[in-house]
């Protein structure tokens, strides 16, 4: 009887300990300040020395009513599946992903009207063979570009296109 008494003892703490662990209501994840963080400040100031090039470039070789672009939009849905996308081709190609490079490109011409700039972002990574160089243990770094990989473009432009952030 003893035995029985423990038993259902035992099923009944351990009941409320599932209850308590896994049925209260879930507190938002823990979030920390990303590296490379700016200002709204400092963005500006950053939007403001491209001005220069902007207008060297938009002036001399893109000739288009609203200008060329200065940024380009990506929801975040979009970039969360990219992300998801590009992990698994990373991994389908024998890499590990570990970040994207963001480019500058531009849209080729068409009908005589120049292409948009525009920023397009491609998966790098590390190569998954094993390196046993005891150099390549000391000299780890970030991954390059992952050969073969499919990057994420068309974007969309700011309003106008060559509007200033912020916008």
């Amino acid at each position: 009887m003893k035995n029985f008494i423990m038993l259902i003892l035992g099923i009944v703490i351990g009941a409320l300990a599932v209850y308590f662990y896994c049925c209260q209501p879930k507190t938002e994840l823990m979030v920390s300040t990303p590296k490379g963080l700016i200002s709204p400040d400092q963005a500006k100031t950053l939007d403001q020395a491209y001005n220069e090039r902007y207008r060297l470039i938009s002036d001399s070789l893109v000739k288009r009513e609203g200008g060329d672009n200065r940024s380009s939009w990506y929801g975040l849905d979009e970039v969360r599946n990219y992300l998801n996308y590009a992990e698994n081709e990373a991994k389908d190609l024998g890499y590990t992903m570990d970040g994207v490079r963001i480019y500058l490109g531009a849209h080729p011409n068409e009908n005589g009207k120049a292409g948009y700039t525009t920023m397009f972002f491609m998966p790098t990574g590390k190569s998954n063979k094993a390196n046993a160089g005891l150099l390549d243990f000391f000299m780890q770094s970030d991954g390059g570009d992952i050969p073969g990989g499919g990057g994420l473009d068309f974007g969309n432009h700011g309003h106008p296109p060559g509007a200033n952030y912020p916008q």
